[in-house]
């Protein structure tokens, strides 16, 4: 009896390894994307335009008792098929590196039980060159960025659930210039340290003035692969009728290079979290989400939270705000 029992203990140890094998390959169920030509692809070399919603920061949904697989399958419900994860630096400082991955290991594992791809996001607004911010979350800098985007690589390299890295929320002036011909370089050496772990990922590469502008993008594009480009076009940035000058400023680019518009969203004159530039009302949502149709240009939407504006829900139970009402439909009419 005693000889059986030691026999069928070896026998399981032997299977462990391949067991936690099994586990991490099937927990990549997404093909893996890429850039071909003006879309993204995927393994199967089928186009996938990614439409979704931003979360808020991780770590504000875990303190909050809300990072959960629930969340991630409301955001399913709503039609998504992507969902981003903005990463303060301020807060992957003071949680510290392991504890955050870790954060962002179970999103990565709840987004691949259900069915979305992730872009994540380091989450600063600023002037990086002139180390100047608007806020302390948002502060960085080089060293600390590279650090962080190494270890993202390093850690997902080779789970397709994580499709795209965005390298910076918000290039601003902040008081000093910030243009493009400093940005793009800068960029690009950037991609060069990820490159050397993860030469797989799409980089997401934002434009000028609050990742708004990419108007230099044609003339002077990002000369590396993989990359595509970032907008995040309130409704205050131009005035009406915004058709021909979001052509100008960055949708020509759809020509060209993948874009993806990592945030956009509206609260009406008087609403809670109205503020300068997010002011705007369903006439702006038709407006930009069928100019978005006709260039193809994938989308995730903020904000899929209560509180930060503008908010997409008014609960935890997922109630829709105002714009959340009108962006739901649209999400669940393209699933």
């Amino acid at each position: 009896m005693k000889k059986n029992l030691f026999v069928i203990l070896i026998f399981v140890l032997s299977i462990i390894p391949l067991s936690i094998s099994a586990g991490n390959k099937s927990d990549n169920k997404l093909p893996a994307l890429s850039v071909k030509e003006n879309v993204f692809i995927d393994s199967n070399n089928q186009i996938v335009r990614l439409t979704g919603v931003s979360f808020s920061d991780p770590d504000k949904l875990e303190k909050e008792g809300h990072w959960d697989f629930n969340y991630f399958r409301e955001a399913k419900k709503w039609g998504c098929n992507v969902v981003r994860f903005p990463v303060h630096p301020y807060t992957w400082r003071y949680r510290g590196a392991e504890a955050y991955m870790k954060l962002l290991d179970k999103g990565v594992k709840w987004a691949t039980e259900a069915g979305l791809y992730v872009i994540i996001d380091w989450h600063s607004i600023g002037n990086l060159p002139e180390d100047k911010y608007p806020h302390f979350n948002y502060a960085t800098n080089w060293n600390e960025m590279v650090k962080f985007w190494t270890m993202i690589a390093e850690r997902y390299k080779d789970n397709t659930t994580v499709a795209c890295y965005e390298l910076f929320n918000e290039p601003t002036d902040q008081g000093r210039p910030l243009n493009w011909e400093c940005w793009r370089p800068l960029m690009e050496k950037l991609i060069d340290e990820i490159r050397r772990t993860d030469a797989q990922k799409i980089c997401l590469v934002a434009g000028m003035d609050w990742a708004y502008r990419l108007n230099e993008v044609i003339d002077n594009p990002v000369d590396r692969s993989n990359v595509a480009y970032v907008t995040h076009p309130y409704p205050q940035k131009r005035k009406q009728p915004w058709e021909g000058k979001w052509e100008a400023d960055w949708g020509k680019v759809a020509a060209h290079y993948p874009i993806v518009a990592t945030e956009l969203g509206f609260v009406g004159a008087g609403e809670r979290g109205e503020h300068n530039p997010v002011v705007g009302d369903e006439t702006y949502g038709e407006a930009i989400i069928n100019y978005f149709d006709k260039k193809g240009i994938s989308y995730t939407i903020w904000c899929f939270d209560p509180d930060w504006a503008p908010a997409m829900i008014e609960d935890y139970k997922f109630t829709p705000s105002r714009q959340g009402r009108f962006f739901k439909k649209v999400l669940q009419k393209n699933r």
